[in-house]
């Protein structure tokens, strides 16, 4: 992550209150991944992330989102 903080820490920081045995459990599931994902092409996470590309202003797909939502809330009175 280019933002100074390592990946490794992001995500241990979701996993640090585990029980014991889920963190085991985890470590197993990862070491596995790394054998099964050596034959993979490699994509880099931030590779994904990038500017939408489109013909249309942005104007026009945020009207566009506006107009294609529908309510069909019914409110009863009380």
């Amino acid at each position: 992550m280019t933002s100074g903080v390592n990946i490794a820490d992001y995500y241990f920081g979701f996993f640090k209150n585990l029980r014991h045995d889920s963190k085991l459990d985890l470590i197993t599931k990862l070491s596995e991944s790394l054998k099964t994902t050596e034959n993979m092409n490699e994509v880099s996470l931030q590779s994904l992330f990038g500017s939408f590309k489109s013909e249309q202003s942005a104007d026009d797909i945020i009207n566009e989102i506006r107009n294609s939502r529908n309510s069909n809330r019914e409110i009863e009175e009380l």
